[in-house]
């Protein structure tokens, strides 16, 4: 198991980027973090990731397998960009759950969501994935992305996807992750602890959220300790996607 996993300690410790912090304050950090760049979000994703973060999601879609008429939960949803997707697919039969933690980021997802014309089949709901308030076995796929690293207790969160996904049903995690070619790494840092927080106070006068951002990555389990983060929680048939030499990693697993 790699070191560098965030989940809660016994010590009732966690992360918050490299700081090491009771684990109860956790969740309100990562909100003001989210408060701070929710109107932003989406612009700095696309200055951040050069764009590239619309093709790890594409990737993620075609891997989900989704068909009409079927129950989606997307988790840590944000802005809705894999909702919006989702709920086009599943049509009017099908029913999608947009859920993230923070409340601003979930209106600005309702907003986003509404402007383009997506009603009747998107139901929005502000929960922690540590405990989801939705019924065992009642959905078909489970999203979430660029969300667990932020999550104060993966295991217990895992636990919950876990429980309200059907029998059949998939889970597919899309997270940062650990670059799989060496030589990328004193790039990836300087970018990551250099650019990332100038771009953030550039955008939206807060470099401590970026920063903050980039450390959870740092934090966050790589590709095999999340694996087998996700095979102690029940799922099976676990395996990973590589995406961008690493960078990014898409996790499956399937409820039996």
């Amino acid at each position: 198991m790699s070191v560098n996993s965030d989940s809660t300690s016994h010590s009732g410790k966690t992360h918050f980027g490299y700081e090491t912090v009771d684990s109860s304050e956790k969740q309100g950090k990562v909100a003001e973090v989210f408060h701070s760049v929710a109107n932003k979000y989406d612009v700095m994703n696309d200055l951040m990731s050069m764009g590239i973060h619309r093709l790890w999601k594409r990737y993620t879609i075609e891997i989900s397998g989704v068909r009409p008429g079927q129950k989606v939960l997307d988790l840590a949803g944000g802005t809705g960009d894999l909702a919006a997707k989702f709920a086009r697919i599943v049509g009017q039969t099908g029913q999608v759950t947009l859920s993230d933690i923070n409340n601003s980021m979930l209106n600005v997802g309702r907003e986003r969501l509404t402007d383009k014309g997506i009603l009747g089949n998107v139901d929005y709901v502000q929960a922690n994935a540590e405990c989801l308030p939705f019924p065992d076995n009642h959905f078909d796929l489970i999203t979430i992305a660029f969300g667990l690293r932020n999550v104060t207790d993966k295991d217990a969160a895992l636990r919950s996807m876990y429980r309200v996904l059907k029998p059949g049903g998939k889970l597919l995690v899309l997270e940062f992750s650990k670059p799989t070619i060496k030589a990328l790494n004193p790039i990836y840092d300087t970018y990551s602890f250099k650019v990332l927080p100038f771009i953030g106070k550039l955008i939206t006068n807060d470099a401590d959220s970026y920063r903050y951002l980039a450390e959870s990555i740092r934090m966050h389990p790589d590709q095999d300790s999340l694996k087998e983060m996700m095979e102690n929680a029940g799922f099976v048939q676990c395996d990973y996607f590589n995406l961008s030499a690493g960078i990014v990693a898409l996790h499956r697993g399937y409820k039996i």
